[in-house]
C-alpha cells in the first residue's frame, strides 16, 4: 500500500459545536497522521475558488455561504492509502446512508451540514492541499 496525503476540512457545522478534537482523534485511530493543520475563515470568494468544480450545480451557492459561515479546519492527513481510508472514516455524505461510528453517522447534521470534507483522488488531493498549504507547512 502506497503512503497518501490528503486535504480533509473540518466544516463550520462541526467547529461550531467543538467537534474538532474527537474528529482528529476518529482519523488519528484509524492510522492516519495530521501532519498540516490549521484553523481559519473562509470568505464566500475564497470558498467559491475551492469548490469551483460544483459551479453549475445546485447546491453551489448554498455550499459556499455554507463553508464561509464560521470557521473551518483544513488539514492534510498522511498514511496507507489515506484517500480511501480518509473516506471510509468520513462516511457516506448522506447521514442516513453512513456506516456507524463514522464522522459523519455521529456528527453530520444533514446532507449538507455534514461536518468533514475529504479529497476524492490524488490529483485533487495535490490541488486542494496546494490551495491550503504551502510546502513549508507540511511537517511530515
Amino acid at each position: 500500500m502506497a503512503i497518501e496525503r490528503t486535504l480533509s476540512i473540518i466544516k463550520p457545522d462541526a467547529t461550531r459545536r467543538n467537534l474538532t478534537g474527537r474528529i482528529v482523534a476518529k482519523f488519528e485511530e484509524a492510522g492516519l497522521r495530521v501532519v498540516a493543520q490549521k484553523r481559519i475563515r473562509l470568505t464566500k470568494a475564497q470558498a467559491g475558488q475551492f469548490y469551483e468544480v460544483h459551479k453549475e450545480r445546485p447546491f453551489y451557492d448554498e455550499l459556499c455561504e455554507f463553508m464561509a459561515s464560521g470557521p473551518v479546519v483544513v488539514q492534510v492527513l498522511e498514511g496507507e492509502d489515506a484517500i480511501s481510508r480518509n473516506r471510509e472514516v468520513m462516511g457516506a455524505t448522506n447521514p442516513a446512508d453512513a456506516a456507524p461510528g463514522t464522522v459523519r453517522a455521529e456528527f453530520a447534521q444533514s446532507v449538507g451540514e455534514n461536518s468533514v470534507h475529504g479529497s476524492d483522488a490524488p490529483e485533487t488531493a495535490a490541488q486542494e492541499i496546494a490551495f491550503f498549504f504551502s510546502g513549508l507547512e507540511i511537517v511530515g
